[in-house]
């Protein structure tokens, strides 16, 4: 029984090119993994600011984007996140996504596929790893780094890589495997 990653699209704003990027990886992973790829955007589920009168570890869960939410992120043995960088920091959508569900993420390796300007979105891939530690995740070190992403897009809004990227997304699905084999047993 194959494993599933699901990759997730972080950014919800207008004119966003995080989808162009999952769409990539979620081929590239196809290609080069073994994994069952799932693609999720965030924008689909319509998470306003975290807004259950439970704590997240209760399981209790009042709403229907909830419990959507929820069974989306129990439904996966490993994450990829596709996030921006906005002011050093991943995009608040991340953040109120991951506050949503507590023991749906636990014991799950995920990776970051970062992208921004220079530096690629490598700050906010730095602040999401220490993050999802307390949900109990294990974080890749290995993960994938996209500078001036906007300037591999092309007309069509199709994400472009080079060989600086993809050595990197292979190292990322290597590793992720293995956590992902290794961890589900303690779920």
């Amino acid at each position: 029984m194959a494993l599933t990653l699901n990759i997730v699209t972080c950014s919800t704003r207008p004119g966003r090119i995080g989808p162009s990027i999952a769409q990539w990886f979620l081929e590239y992973a196809r290609e080069h993994s073994a994994f069952d790829c799932r693609l999720v955007d965030l924008v689909d589920f319509e998470l306003p600011v975290y807004n259950e009168a439970n704590h997240p570890k209760s399981g209790i869960y009042e709403h229907e984007h909830t419990r959507h939410w929820a069974a989306s992120v129990n439904s996966a043995d490993a994450f990829v996140f596709v996030l921006p960088e906005y002011n050093f920091c991943p995009p608040p959508s991340f953040v109120n996504a991951l506050n949503y569900v507590y023991t749906e993420w636990n014991y799950k390796p995920c990776g970051f596929v970062s992208y921004g300007g220079a530096a690629g979105g490598v700050r906010a891939a730095l602040l999401a790893r220490q993050l999802v530690t307390t949900l109990k995740m294990m974080p890749m070190v290995e993960g994938v780094m996209v500078p001036m992403a906007w300037n591999q897009i092309d007309d069509n809004q199709v994400f472009h890589s080079n060989e600086l990227i993809d050595p990197s997304a292979t190292g990322l699905l290597v590793e992720l495997e293995k956590w992902a084999k290794g961890l589900k047993s303690m779920r």
